[in-house]
């Protein structure tokens, strides 16, 4: 009791020691690095907020992250079972965070980009960690490649509005320790892992929240869309709790969905409109779920709090999914997330004011 009492406080402790080390970090480089991730005046871009501001918060983001993995070793000293996994991960993020710093500091060109998000991939692969939803190993592979370069994308351009990208991140972040801690998983990598990451954006977010004083930049969107795509395979795709064999697939399917449904939503929406108008779906623009919601009178603290609501709802869901493996739940869950995409997508097509 006593020993279960200690991890419990460890734990706590390392909540707390990520959001005030996130807090620290961040502002001193707020102080000492104004200028990283702010572009030429003369750049080609596009950007929904005019005003320059640092893109700093990946940079806390990793510092913390290197911190969890330092407790793992130290609280867990031997780790063998899960030692290709754990250190895969680290090399994963520390590749997606190196390739998202570069490119707020040299604006780096879109197939590095590319190539450095396939080779995340293939290193958590190489791991271990990798979608098992059909026989065929190959493709196995082949959609664990997609995944993870579509969402390293899809939180990047999710990140085009204060407060946005860091709060779905926090709500997925917890919903995975809690989910942790309820499957008896509390003496893992995954858990430490989710906590210190969850303390971290917290600590973010009060320097990101609307109205923000900076961004988490590409390092940032890197770092947590590798990060989140690799705990959704591990708690969404390959969840392996399912009662019934033969509603596996439908109901890892419906995880996944309910928890990556903003991202998915918004990257599908922009991608569907600008080719449907002729235009390349990888230049930016003022077009994304979010921005339509503003166009409609919503303020800018409102959408990131109606996000931050439908990723908490999601996680309700998908948490209830776990542990009662209901098909009902999973048939209405997919019902929820129809209307989510519908409702923001159609939004997107009612010309604004």
């Amino acid at each position: 009791m006593s020993s279960l009492y200690n991890i419990q406080l460890s734990l706590v402790s390392l909540v707390f020691f990520s959001f005030i080390a996130s807090l620290l970090i961040n502002y001193i480089l707020l102080k000492f690095a104004r200028t990283l991730g702010i572009r030429s005046k003369n750049a080609n871009e596009v950007r929904w907020d005019p005003n320059h501001k640092p893109s700093l918060g990946g940079i806390s983001f990793y510092i913390t992250f290197l911190f969890s993995f330092i407790s793992f070793v130290t609280i867990y000293p031997d780790f063998s079972e899960v030692r290709w996994t754990v250190f895969g991960i680290l090399l994963a993020v520390s590749f997606a965070f190196l390739m998202g710093l570069a490119d707020d500091a040299f604006n780096t060109q879109p197939m590095l980009k590319l190539i450095t998000q396939i080779v995340c991939a293939l290193v958590l692969e190489y791991s271990g960690i990798s979608i098992s939803l059909f026989e065929n190993a190959l493709l196995n592979y082949a959609l664990t490649v997609f995944w993870v370069v579509a969402m390293m994308n899809s939180f990047n351009l999710l990140d085009n509005m204060d407060g946005i990208t860091g709060s779905i991140s926090l709500v997925l972040t917890i919903f995975f320790a809690i989910v942790c801690v309820s499957l008896k998983q509390n003496h893992n990598y995954l858990l430490i892992f989710n906590i210190c990451l969850a303390g971290s954006i917290f600590g973010f977010l009060f320097y990101n929240f609307h109205p923000s004083r900076m961004y988490m930049g590409d390092s940032g969107s890197q770092f947590l869309g590798l990060f989140l795509a690799a705990m959704g395979i591990e708690f969404c795709w390959n969840n392996h709790q399912v009662a019934f064999i033969n509603s596996a697939v439908l109901e890892n399917i419906c995880l996944t969905l309910l928890m990556f449904i903003l991202p998915i939503t918004d990257t599908t929406t922009v991608f569907i409109n600008r080719i449907s108008k002729g235009n390349s779906p990888f230049v930016g623009g003022k077009d994304h779920t979010t921005h339509h919601l503003f166009f409609k009178g919503i303020t800018e603290k409102r959408i990131a709090l109606i996000y931050l609501s439908i990723t908490a709802i999601s996680s309700v869901l998908a948490y209830n999914i776990i542990e009662s493996h209901s098909l009902v739940l999973v048939y209405i869950s997919y019902l929820y997330v129809a209307i989510v995409f519908f409702s923001l997508y159609l939004n997107t097509r009612i010309a604004k004011k």
